[in-house]
């Protein structure tokens, strides 16, 4: 815990009152579902692209990510290895054509929507359980943002963990209740600035104060040499660094598996169905891409920082920026950085929680329950969503673990469910609604299977979960009902466009 501040209270309030100004403004835009879920698909460029890695991102970036490099060492940068390529093979193999679906799709403002018009399933199967799937795996990945910030305020303010999880979901669920998707989406890209800029200062002030890259490998060295070593985990184990096992290409394959994860993420997808045209996906691509790469590189930086620099290991190695950031920077600076963790919990709880919440409005309240339900209706049971799944988020989070291992579990779960659907729904124009449900039921299932057994063989679920919902979405996508309606992917808006960088 750092000393309690004048200038870090006091640039808390004043980020916070910024983004909740922010909602204001654009609540009173908020009339209709189709806005407050997707905001009309006017979003710029540079808004999408931000908006779409801010949400991405979340707190594991500041405190996942460089958490786990600072215990494990660069051997967890394989990650981020994975990430980087799937963020740039989504942009380019999923936007232009989910944005042209999806409009074309009957107008769908949500991935179960588009299932269902996609598919034609008159059973509404699709459109059900791609909801459930949602709320399930969207609650946990909530809950991880919800660690996140309360970690951030105990550590800050040296509150309890129930206090401070408390904190989060407030401040949270308050902001996500005003906006709505122009309202996320213009923080996001706020935010995403924000997490840019102090990602990019603290590792290069930090290895400045070391004395240069260098020295800083020398001190990575020096607490143990295996923590440089790209194909050896070293185990962190009572307060020191030691000798781990050898990463097996099996380990590795599953940590760069985090990519695959990337065509499923309904809260990524969201901004490629929000964006203003499929003519802005390029220049959304190239900055979205520069984003993630510099960031990802700077938050294992931050890692291998933090062990050069910091004289005593760290009791919780998720707690590393915030160690960096208040031991090197004066009080003001050290707000405006610390500020960075908030931004990336909120600008990923608000969008999980607007899908979620998308979710429950248009494919069950609206769908089964009141259809002739008037727009302004429809909004405030959306925002009464918001509420209910952050309710659930916060006794899940309770019960703890670290932000990694529960982004990890419900990334895994949307891109196992997910992913081979888009692909397949993109690229595949006679597929079946019983492929595209055998790849939903199967991918989830054994992600949860997988899970509890407890990962046989430290393999990341992504891997097994994505094959076997990829393998039965191609079997069954030859049973049942065949789309009637032409679906080539050669619409001419998406063809005028160069795919490549």
């Amino acid at each position: 815990m750092v000393e309690l501040s004048g200038p870090i209270i006091t640039t808390f309030i004043a980020y916070l009152t910024v983004m909740i100004l922010i909602g204001v403004w654009v609540y009173r835009r908020t009339k209709t579902l189709s806005d407050f879920a997707l905001g009309g698909r006017s979003l710029n460029a540079p808004t999408a692209a931000l908006s779409a890695q801010a949400s991405d991102m979340s707190g594991w970036l500041l405190m996942g990510l460089p958490g786990a490099v600072y215990a494990f060492g660069i051997g967890e940068a394989w990650i981020a290895v994975g990430l980087a390529a799937g963020t740039y093979l989504n942009w380019l193999l999923v936007a232009p054509r989910l944005r042209t679906y999806t409009e074309r799709a009957h107008n769908s403002i949500s991935l179960s929507a588009y299932f269902e018009s996609r598919f034609e399933d008159r059973t509404h199967t699709l459109r059900v359980v791609s909801a459930l799937i949602i709320g399930v795996f969207f609650t946990l990945y909530v809950a991880s943002g919800l660690v996140a910030g309360g970690l951030l305020f105990e550590t800050i303010f040296g509150i309890e963990p129930t206090v401070a999880i408390t904190v989060a979901v407030v401040v949270i669920v308050v902001y996500t209740f005003l906006g709505g998707f122009l309202a996320v989406s213009f923080t996001d890209f706020v935010q995403g600035i924000l997490m840019f800029l102090a990602l990019v200062a603290v590792p290069l002030w930090a290895i400045a104060e070391i004395g240069g890259f260098g020295v800083m490998f020398d001190g990575v060295e020096s607490a143990s040499p295996n923590l440089l070593n790209w194909v050896d985990e070293a185990s962190f184990a009572d307060g020191a660094w030691g000798p781990g096992g050898s990463l097996s290409f099996v380990a590795i394959a599953g940590l760069l598996a985090w990519g695959l994860g990337y065509f499923g993420q309904p809260h990524i997808l969201a901004r490629f169905m929000g964006i203003r045209s499929v003519k802005d996906i390029p220049v959304a691509r190239r900055i979205g891409v520069t984003w993630v790469l510099v960031t990802l590189a700077a938050a294992v930086f931050i890692g291998l920082a933090g062990i050069a620099f910091l004289p005593e290991p760290l009791e919780n190695p998720e707690t590393v920026f915030l160690a960096l950031t208040t031991d090197i920077f004066n009080p003001w600076i050290a707000g405006i950085l610390l500020s960075a963790v908030l931004a990336a919990v909120m600008s990923t709880a608000d969008s999980q929680l607007l899908v979620a919440s998308t979710a429950v409005t248009e494919d069950f309240y609206h769908r089964y329950i009141k259809r002739q339900a008037a727009d302004h209706e429809l909004v405030w049971i959306g925002r009464g969503a918001v509420v209910v799944v952050a309710v659930i988020a916060y006794f899940l989070a309770l019960r703890g673990g670290t932000v990694l291992d529960i982004v990890a579990y419900a990334w895994a779960g949307f891109g196992s469910a997910f992913g081979p659907i888009i692909l397949l729904s993109l690229y595949w124009k006679r597929m079946t609604w019983a492929g595209a449900l055998a790849g939903m039921v199967v991918g989830a299932t054994v992600v949860v299977v997988w899970e509890q057994l407890g990962s046989p063989g430290g393999v990341y679920s992504m891997l097994p979960a994505f094959g076997a919902a990829l393998v039965a979405a191609l079997i069954f996508g030859n049973l049942g009902r065949r789309p009637e309606r032409e679906w080539s992917g050669s619409y001419a808006e998406a063809e005028e466009e160069p795919q490549a960088v």
